[in-house]
């Protein structure tokens, strides 16, 4: 299994994840060029995505959707309510109902060869879900744009070969920063985001012995540095994993699972 991340951060999402026969996207929250173009730094064309499974439906995370999926007509995949809410958003222009593939969440369904479970996250959206993704023995656990997590969701992430986990802000940046009171009230809350602390409890209990890799992504440009969030999470695992933070504006690291020791 691979993954790699196209876009990271509070101005747009979105995330590879492939095997050798089936490639998908998580988020199109950029414009449908810049996700060819990272596309293009793992050797893939717009036209090789078997499907886009949407966490939930905030415009950092699908404003590519509509020019992306009308000019491959690529498989949708979200909640309900979400594709409900995408449907009905007037900025993506006409979506083709027919691309729509409703699932539930906490349902687990498969795409290709890869079996990929979703769960529920507190965000504030209409229905927001994360998703695990597994590949034989290998699994690839994601989240972000939760306000915090609980037994359940760690329940899903653990056992993750590769983890792919929010550092959304730094509390005291956010808190001296230009935000509205009303924002920061927000981003703090338990539908809101993950502080780099947080970040760093939940890779301290997901740790294991398969675990290869840890990625923070969803960076906040105003209220985190990738240096401070880094620097957060190595110290509370004492480097016991490689840590890395996910780029905001280009393609990152084409991560190969299979090729892990």
């Amino acid at each position: 299994m691979k993954f790699g991340t196209i876009a990271s951060g509070s101005s747009g999402n979105c995330l590879y994840v492939g095997s050798e026969s089936t490639n998908l996207l998580i988020d199109a929250g950029i414009s449908c060029k810049r996700i060819c173009q990272g596309l293009g730094a793992f050797d893939l064309e717009g036209k090789d995505i078997h499907g886009i499974l949407i966490t939930h439906e905030h415009s950092d995370h699908i404003s590519g959707l509509g020019v992306l999926s009308r000019k491959f007509h690529i498989p949708i995949y979200g909640t309900e309510k979400t594709l409900r809410q995408i449907s009905e958003m007037e900025n993506l222009g006409k979506i083709d109902n027919n691309l729509f593939q409703v699932i539930q969440a906490g349902s687990s369904f498969s795409i290709g060869d890869l079996s990929i479970e979703s769960f529920s996250i507190s965000h504030d959206a209409a229905d927001p879900v994360s998703y695990a993704f597994h590949e034989g023995s290998t699994k690839l656990g994601m989240v972000t744009d939760l306000g915090y997590y609980d037994d359940a969701i760690v329940g899903h992430l653990k056992e993750s070969d590769l983890l792919y986990i929010e550092a959304n802000h730094d509390i005291h940046m956010l808190q001296a920063g230009p935000y509205p009171y009303y924002l920061k009230r927000r981003i703090l809350g338990d539908r809101g985001h993950l502080c780099n602390e947080k970040a760093a409890e939940l890779v301290t209990e997901l740790l294991n012995d398969s675990l290869k890799q840890v990625i923070l992504g969803h960076l906040s440009k105003e209220n985190n540095y990738p240096d401070l969030a880094l620097a957060t999470v190595e110290n509370e695992i004492r480097k016991a994993v490689a840590v890395e933070v996910a780029p905001r504006d280009y393609a990152g690291q084409l991560y190969d699972l299979s090729n892990e020791s």
